[in-house]
């Protein structure tokens, strides 16, 4: 929890009017016993009436100040509490965004999202109670105690051994359930990840009807949640019986030592009340207590793992170097170049890519294609530093992409991936993700491009037409077409189409292609494709192969010379095609 103190920083003068407020409220509280034994031992006992009503008064307007600030440390704490878990959120979600896809693969989707979601709301549980009670029960604890001393010294020999048995109850089974809430939160990541598989992948279950083995496997995984958090209750739920009888035997001794002295004239009835009563306060005190404990620690897993998000360092930063003086592009030139380029993912066996080189120049198009697994993708990522590279250079414009920040180097790339994803809100809005003050003729005149101005005109609301989760109100040709015009709208040095046109009709993806070619003539374009008619016009193809390059060229020389490629353009092209070069 102390990861996160510095959240707390905001919320100083608020954390000191709790501090101010409790310290009053338990102030009255244990004024209270006080004057009730004063009202039994002098009021009832010698017919004083007035003094009854005087007293009275007294108690009730200390009842409702306690009330008053019992009610304002709960709305302050609420405030604390929700206000530092929402800087927490927005803390979190920033770090997030600057993670990079390795950060990202660290971490896991499924278990960041807890964190973001699940997490910050245990620790928001756990600081609206703490705020109330962890000041409140130590004042209350020491005030009680030293208010029973005042009353009778030798009871209070009772409370100094019951105390420390309380205590230890509640330590001993708060410290033996913090292991197990570390393996729930852990559960629970496996768990939410199966439901995210389950919803993300719902098409495909049916499609190969594995419904049940998918519902046996969350319930598999549902029963190991369910199993720990029985354990855990089962230990926690041992608190409770564990202070209640801690608390009614120590009533049960205060009261009966109580009597004895009050038949020996030693203590006054109302002596005892009030004794009981402070002890009472103590207990219950001691109670609340053992309630921060039992959230404590899912509190504390929870802050654990949010501060791994938080104190994450960014495998990829930006180079504080002299751009100016490291950058000499006289002429102005747009292109992309790999050296020697090599990578390899975390934890993988082997190298994703080997000595990639290529350059790619200002109007040229470069299209990549290979089998599954052949590292197209992984080339993609790669030049808007995605992932950084282990050996060799990439270079744009003629400067090393380690040397441009990511904002810089990202405003140079128009990217469409392999997944068009559109985000919820307007077709509008999702197309200025690419430029944010495009005119409205530069947002139509991209769709043109793109073919999809004809099917967004058609629709009730046009460019204001609402956008569904993931885009599901559109077909996946609509949504790559959505995809290409907002990276079209970017206007950028270098366009990147990840197999972006593998949803489109080949009518409709050649007259894509020839719209691209007159707004790309000032920069550079590489394509992913799986396709070979779609490539074959290219000014140069690059073939894959295992994270090689076994072919690099025109098609009509790659087909004579690639035996890849050959192997390829044989499955794709009929032998008319092939001998035509068409």
């Amino acid at each position: 929890m102390f990861k996160i103190a510095k959240f707390f920083k905001k919320y100083s003068f608020l954390i000191i009017l709790i501090l101010l407020f409790t310290v009053v409220q338990a102030f009255s509280d244990l004024t209270l016993p006080t004057l009730m034994s004063n009202i039994i031992d002098v009021g009832i006992i010698n017919s004083d009436v007035g003094y009854i009503i005087q007293t009275g008064v007294f108690m009730l307007m200390f009842s409702l100040l306690s009330g008053i600030m019992s009610i304002t440390v709960g709305f302050v704490s609420a405030k604390v509490s929700a206000g530092v878990c929402k800087n927490l959120r927005s803390s979190i979600f920033d770090k997030i965004q600057g993670f990079s896809l390795t950060d990202i693969d660290q971490f896991g989707a499924t278990s960041l999202i807890t964190r973001t979601t699940n997490d910050i709301t245990q620790i928001q549980n756990f600081l609206i109670m703490f705020l109330r009670i962890v000041i409140m029960s130590p004042i209350m604890t020491v005030g009680g105690f030293v208010m029973a001393y005042n009353v009778n010294k030798s009871l209070s020999g009772i409370v100094l051994i019951a105390i420390p048995i309380l205590a230890g109850v509640v330590v001993t089974i708060a410290f033996a359930a913090m292991p197990i809430y570390k393996v729930i939160q852990s559960k629970l990541d496996g768990l939410n990840l199966i439901a995210r598989e389950n919803l993300t992948g719902l098409r495909v279950i049916k499609a190969f009807r594995t419904t049940d083995y998918e519902k046996n496997r969350f319930d598999k995984s549902n029963k190991n949640l369910s199993d720990i958090t029985v354990k855990v209750q089962k230990i926690m739920g041992l608190m409770g019986p564990g202070i209640m009888l801690t608390l009614n035997v120590t009533i049960i001794v205060i009261m009966w030592f109580g009597a004895k002295k009050v038949s020996l004239n030693e203590m006054a009835v109302g002596e005892v009340i009030a004794f009981t009563q402070y002890v009472m306060q103590i207990m219950i005190s001691m109670m609340m207590m053992s309630f921060i404990l039992v959230m404590y620690p899912k509190a504390s897993v929870s802050a654990e793992r949010v501060a791994e998000v938080l104190n994450k360092e960014f495998s990829i930063k930006d180079e504080i170097l002299d751009k100016k003086a490291d950058y000499k592009n006289l002429n102005n030139e747009i292109y992309v170049e790999f050296k020697d380029v090599c990578f390899k993912y975390q934890k993988a066996e082997e190298m994703a890519l080997s000595n990639i080189s290529f350059r790619v120049e200002k109007g040229k198009t470069l299209s990549i294609i290979g089998s599954t697994g052949s590292g197209k993708s992984t080339i993609v990522n790669l030049i808007p530093r995605m992932y950084d590279i282990d050996s060799g250079e990439i270079i744009i414009n003629g400067k090393n992409i380690k040397d441009y920040t990511q904002l810089e180097l990202r405003n140079k790339i128009g990217l469409v991936p392999q997944k068009a994803t559109l985000f919820t809100g307007t077709i509008e809005e999702n197309l200025r993700f690419g430029k944010k003050e495009a005119t409205q003729e530069e947002i139509i005149q991209a769709c043109e491009i793109s073919s999809s101005l004809n099917f967004i005109e058609k629709k009730p609301d046009k460019f204001n037409e609402n956008v569904a989760q993931g885009g599901k109100n559109f077909s996946g040709g609509q949504k790559q077409r959505i995809a290409i015009a907002r990276a079209i709208i970017k206007d950028a040095d270098v366009y990147i189409f990840d197999d972006s046109f593998s949803a489109l009709d080949y009518k409709t993806d050649r007259e894509v292609r020839k719209k691209l070619k007159n707004i790309t003539k000032n920069s550079v374009v590489i394509v992913v494709a799986q396709r070979i008619m779609s490539i074959k016009d290219s000014d140069n193809i690059l073939v894959l192969d295992k994270g090689e390059i076994v072919g690099y060229g025109a098609h009509k020389d790659l087909i004579n010379n690639c035996e890849i490629y050959k192997e390829i353009a044989e499955s794709q092209l009929s032998k008319e095609e092939l001998k035509s070069g068409e």
